[in-house]
């Protein structure tokens, strides 16, 4: 990709993210106090982006004034945006997962984790505010053992749901090798492992499920 291509492509993608995000703190300032929104991910994170569009638009700029003499001096702004971004990678990554959250311009006190529990490459895809919320995860995987075979199985993490209402956590995996086979599983996080609990009843199972194919349509 040129480099022109790359700039335009990066502030396309880039700038709706930074005004999405901007618009949601403008939206929910006046409604929520300090501490509620240093706790926003995306609020504390927002300078990261902020100087990549900075970056961006003066290399924009630099190319458009520098005519025939950039065919005779080196122009390294490319190398700064593509260094800035490789180094910053996981704040640009998680603040595009904040555009998409249910969260981003929520301004309700709710019982949910919310920012405090989002993992890295996760938002919240649906949240009903009172008793459920569903987040979808990107590349969150699992080693667990398979109860039918006995064998360690590397699983990918769909999603991950919580039922405040009844202070549980739901996690629905899928097989990497055979992607037909999904489970989904009781979720207890630990400070330093996970644990996972089947579900033997029919009804919360099939609950469950509803949630998440409603968010995955």
């Amino acid at each position: 990709m040129k480099d022109k291509e790359y700039i335009k492509s990066e502030k396309d993608f880039y700038g709706k993210v930074f005004v999405d995000i901007n618009y949601a703190i403008d939206n929910i300032k006046p409604f929520i106090d300090g501490e509620t929104l240093n706790q926003r991910k995306y609020y504390i994170k927002l300078p990261v982006l902020d100087r990549y569009i900075s970056l961006l638009e003066a290399s924009e700029q630099k190319a458009k004034t520098s005519g025939i003499l950039s065919f005779f001096k080196k122009d390294n702004s490319i190398e700064l945006i593509k260094d800035y971004k490789a180094q910053n990678s996981e704040n640009l990554n998680q603040l595009d997962n904040c555009s998409k959250c249910a969260c981003l311009n929520c301004t309700l006190s709710c019982g949910f984790n919310s920012c405090l529990g989002c993992r890295r490459n996760s938002f919240i895809a649906e949240c009903d505010h009172k008793v459920l919320n569903v987040t979808h995860h990107n590349n969150y995987t699992l080693n667990l053992t398979n109860d039918r075979t006995g064998s360690s199985e590397r699983y990918s993490v769909l999603a991950t749901l919580e039922d405040c209402s009844k202070d549980k956590q739901y996690i629905i995996i899928e097989n990497l090798i055979n992607p037909e086979e999904k489970f989904i599983l009781y979720y207890y996080p630990g400070l330093s492992e996970d644990t996972y609990g089947e579900i033997t009843d029919t009804e919360e199972f099939d609950y469950i499920a509803a949630a998440y194919e409603s968010t995955n349509i």
